[in-house]
């Protein structure tokens, strides 16, 4: 290696090697050290058996037959985590009963659950490196204006009431982690109250149900593994006034939602069915979304589903919550996306036959009314109407005629001032024309009326500025904004 250009550098290394180990001679304060970190093992392992474990907390609570008891478990959908939380909460609220609660960490990966936890009492450890922890909750909404309740993740309750001893086991929905469900197990001391307490907690579930009488909305998460949420709305405000349709229009709406919900139980006691459907059809623009937001508004009380866009696959879902949560209003806005005629497209159309069998499946007095919307009546699928039950009542919303077109354009005036002089040759122009054309037209008129006048001055629309918005619309450079907006093409 004598001629080797790598020769010194080895030298150096060997030598510097050399040094560092002759730097290593025994010292008083090792020895001290060593002493130290063995003695810190012998006394870890002395104590192992007296660390707090689950399974010790449970056996200690139940007993030391522990083992022998049933244990009962519960599910429920992810969406529904706040709702057996408030089950759980109303539960043990009982003067009759106290209780602790016992926070599990290293839960996320773990499959396990009360009976692997009370059988592991010999071990020398939980399942899978389970161990007590301070409880970890997580914020879900629970109402439409910021209300949260804190919700479980993981934890156990360890409850006392008389003589029996019972222990719940509440574990929250952990989709990303192959737990896509809401989990409670029970298991008690005493034989019968293990499937007792079980009943009455789902029962509370439900009588505590925060979604009970609101306004709610199914999506998904996008980046959520595609678990079902459910989103709180504010019920709106609205008055038939503020809904412009012609009164017989208005009166079969109301007829067949309203006045139903109104005189159900004369109804009901006549042997008469609540169940019921109403499809809303017309072009884009009539009001069919302004029909839905008015029965939501007068249904006070009523719990208020939603299914729009992405979310029309969760029909069964929706339908579940409806059933549970009577009086209920199913809404599925554009239900032609999902229910086109079959001989126009043969093959597979699963949520069609979802939505069939849901209507099909309610009980005859169950307080469900289902209200579609469409813009195209002629794609639906005439099974729909094939049975009373589905659909029993179809609404053409048509486009305002002269006085509808004036209701329309003082609603949508509000509080801005406009000089209506010429409003007479608005009206006669627009025929033909949407609410939502009506709407743009006054926002435009307004906006000309902003750019022409100083900052400082109130903002007034002249009837030149109207005839000017008017005129601009109308323009074949504006036909498609025209068809957006439901106005002729022109």
């Amino acid at each position: 290696m004598t001629g080797s250009p790598y020769s010194s550098e080895l030298r150096m290394t060997v030598d510097e090697a050399a040094s560092f180990d002759g730097g290593l001679r025994p010292e008083l304060a090792d020895v001290g050290r060593l002493a130290r970190r063995g003695l810190r093992a012998v006394v870890g392992a002395a104590r192992a058996a007296d660390r707090p474990r689950l399974s010790r907390i449970l056996a200690g609570h139940l007993g030391p037959a522990a083992t022998t008891f049933e244990v009962v478990e519960e599910t429920w959908q992810a969406y529904d985590h706040v709702n057996v939380q408030a089950g759980v909460d109303a539960w043990l609220a009982d003067p009759r009963r106290t209780w602790e609660l016992v926070g599990v960490a290293n839960f996320q990966h773990a499959m396990f659950g009360l009976g692997d936890l009370v059988a592991a009492v010999e071990g020398s450890q939980d399942p899978v490196g389970l161990t007590p922890g301070n409880p970890a909750t997580v914020n879900l909404a629970s109402g439409p204006d910021g209300e949260v309740r804190p919700c479980l993740r993981c934890g156990i309750y360890l409850v006392t009431e008389g003589g029996v001893r019972t222990a719940l086991l509440l574990r929250g929905p952990r989709p990303e982690f192959g737990f896509p469900q809401v989990s409670l197990q029970v298991v008690s001391t005493e034989a019968r109250a293990t499937r007792r307490v079980a009943g009455e907690i789902r029962t509370a579930a439900l009588d505590h149900n925060v979604f009970r009488g609101q306004v709610l909305s199914f999506g998904q998460e996008v980046f959520g593994h595609g678990q079902t949420l459910l989103q709180f709305h504010r019920r709106p405000t609205m008055t038939a006034d503020q809904l412009v349709l012609a009164p017989e229009t208005l009166a079969e709406v109301r007829r067949q939602v309203v006045e139903v919900a109104r005189h159900k139980e004369r109804l009901l006691a006549a042997g008469q069915h609540l169940k019921r459907g109403l499809l809303l059809y017309g072009p884009p623009g009539v009001g069919k979304t302004h029909t839905v937001r008015y029965l939501t508004s007068s249904l006070v009380g009523t719990t208020v589903i939603q299914l729009t866009g992405n979310a029309l696959h969760l029909i069964a879902e929706a339908c579940s919550v409806a059933r549970a949560l009577q009086p209920a209003m199913l809404i599925i806005e554009d239900v032609d996306l999902i229910a086109e005629d079959r001989g126009m497209h043969p093959g597979q159309h699963p949520l069609l036959f979802q939505l069939l069998n849901e209507m099909d499946g309610l009980a005859e007095d169950a307080d469900v009314v289902f209200v579609l919307t469409t813009n195209r009546a002629d794609l639906l699928e005439p099974a729909l109407a094939a049975r009373p039950g589905r659909v029993d009542q179809a609404v053409a919303l048509e486009l305002p005629d002269a006085a509808g077109r004036r209701a329309l354009f003082a609603l949508y005036r509000g509080e801005l001032r406009v000089d209506t002089s010429g409003l007479d040759d608005v009206v006669a122009r627009t025929e033909g024309v949407t609410a939502s054309f009506l709407k743009e037209l006054l926002r435009r008129a307004a906006l000309l009326a902003a750019t022409r006048t100083a900052t400082e001055e109130g903002l007034a629309v002249s009837a030149t500025d109207l005839t000017a918005a008017l005129d601009e619309l109308l323009d074949t450079r504006n036909a498609m904004t025209r068809t957006l907006l439901g106005g002729t093409p022109g």
